[in-house]
C-alpha cells in the first residue's frame, strides 16, 4: 500500500511575513483611495471656481453692454478692465462706420441693430447671468444724475427738495422692478415705428442721438434713463430735431405720458416704411395704432405711468426747471422796492449813490 502524502508544514514566521505583507498592502491601498478621494475633491473645488469665475466673466461681458467706458460705479477692478475693454471694441467699431460711410441713416441702423443685440442678451441670459438691479449699477453714467449733481451744487439758497430727489435716486431699482412687471403683462407685438416731435427741436427723452443736431447736447447710447428704460422696449434715436422709436407700443405710451406729464408740447407721427432701411418694422397709421393701445390693459397702463412719472422727476427737463428757478432767485436777491426808495432819497440831497453804502441790500 502507498503511503498517503504528507501535507508541508507551516512555520510561524512564515504566517509572521504573510500577515505583515498583507496589512502592508492595505495600508497602501488606503492611502491610494485617500489620494483619490483628496484629488477629486481638489477637482471639484477647482471646477466649482472656474464655472464661478465663468458665471462672473458672463457677467462683466453682459454689463459691458450697457456700460459707458468712462462710467463710475461700484465694480470691480477685473470687471471694470473686461467692460472697459468690450465697450472700446464697440466704440471702435462705431468709429469705422462712421468713417467709412458718413451716412446717419447707416450710424442709425447701426445704432438700432446694437440696441436690439443687447436687450436680446440681457433677456436670453439666465438668472445666475443677469446683473441683479443693472439700473442702479448704471444711474453714474445717465445724463439725468449729472444734472441732478449739477444743480444740488448750485442749489445754495436750498430750493430744491433735495431729500426727495436723492431719495429717489436711491431707490432707483425700482425701476427695473416695474420694467420686468411691465415685460410680463404686455402683450407681443410687432415692433411698429413712429417719430416724436418736440418743442423747439429739444431732446426731452434723451435719445441717443445720431448724427447733426439743431441743439448740441449728445447723449451717448444707454448715457440716460430714459434710453435705458425704453431700450427694453424697442429701440430709438434723435437726430436735429426729432426722435425715432421702433418697438413695442408700450414705449409709445411712455413716451406721450412722458411729455404730457412735464407740460412739453410733442407731435406724433408714424415711421414711413422707407425712413429706416434695413430694419424691420411696421408702419401704422393712427386707426392701428389706436387698437393696439387698445390691446394693453389697465394694470399695464398704470404700471407704465408709475415708470414715466419716476423718469419725469428725475428727468433733465425737470434738473433744468430748477435751475431755473434758482437763476430767477439770484435776479431777485434783495427788495428791489427799497433800493429805489433810498436811491430816491439820495438823489433827493443831492448825493452821489456810494457802492460802499451802508443800507443793506437783503
Amino acid at each position: 500500500m502507498t503511503e498517503p502524502t504528507a501535507k508541508p508544514s507551516v512555520k510561524s514566521n512564515d504566517l509572521q511575513d504573510s500577515s505583515a505583507s498583507i496589512n502592508h498592502k492595505d495600508k497602501i491601498n488606503s492611502r491610494v483611495k485617500a489620494n483619490n478621494n483628496q484629488h477629486d475633491s481638489n477637482l471639484q473645488q477647482e471646477n466649482s471656481a472656474q464655472a464661478g469665475m465663468a458665471i462672473r466673466l458672463d457677467k462683466a461681458a453682459l454689463l459691458a453692454l450697457f456700460v459707458l467706458p468712462n462710467a463710475e460705479g461700484s465694480l470691480t477692478e477685473t470687471s471694470s478692465a473686461n467692460i472697459n475693454t468690450a465697450n472700446h471694441t464697440l466704440i471702435n467699431q462705431s468709429l469705422s462706420i462712421s468713417a467709412s460711410d458718413s451716412s446717419v441713416a447707416t450710424q442709425r441702423v447701426a445704432l438700432y441693430r446694437a440696441q436690439h443685440e443687447r436687450t436680446q442678451q440681457l433677456y436670453l441670459a439666465s438668472a445666475a447671468i443677469r446683473p441683479t438691479y443693472l439700473v442702479h449699477t448704471l444711474k453714474t453714467q445717465f445724463a439725468e444724475y449729472q444734472q441732478y449733481l449739477l444743480a444740488q451744487q448750485l442749489d445754495k439758497r436750498g430750493l430744491m427738495d433735495t431729500d426727495a430727489i436723492e431719495r429717489l435716486w436711491q431707490q432707483l431699482h425700482v425701476v427695473d422692478d416695474i420694467i420686468e412687471d411691465i415685460v410680463r403683462h404686455m402683450p407681443a407685438q410687432q415692433p411698429a415705428g413712429w417719430q416724436l416731435t418736440t418743442q423747439d427741436g429739444h431732446n426731452p427723452l434723451c435719445f441717443a442721438t445720431v448724427g447733426k443736431l439743431k441743439h448740441n447736447k449728445p447723449i451717448f447710447d444707454q448715457g440716460s434713463l430714459n434710453s435705458y428704460v425704453l431700450g427694453h422696449f424697442g429701440v430709438s434715436s434723435f437726430t436735429y430735431d426729432r426722435g425715432y422709436y421702433i418697438g413695442h407700443v408700450v414705449g409709445y405710451l411712455f413716451s406721450c405720458y412722458f411729455c404730457a406729464h412735464l407740460s412739453i408740447t410733442y407731435g406724433v407721427t408714424a415711421l414711413g416704411q422707407d425712413v429706416v432701411s434695413d430694419y424691420d418694422y411696421a408702419s401704422l397709421e393712427t386707426p392701428h395704432m389706436v387698437r393696439l393701445l387698445q390691446g394693453l390693459d389697465g394694470y399695464c397702463k398704470k404700471r407704465i405711468y408709475q415708470l414715466v412719472v419716476i423718469c419725469a422727476r428725475l428727468s433733465v427737463f425737470a434738473s433744468d426747471k430748477r435751475i431755473e428757478r434758482m437763476l430767477i432767485a439770484e435776479v431777485n436777491d434783495f427788495d428791489k422796492k427799497l433800493q429805489q426808495q433810498h436811491l430816491d432819497v439820495l438823489l433827493l440831497q443831492g448825493l452821489m449813490p456810494d457802492s460802499n453804502d451802508s443800507t443793506p441790500l437783503l
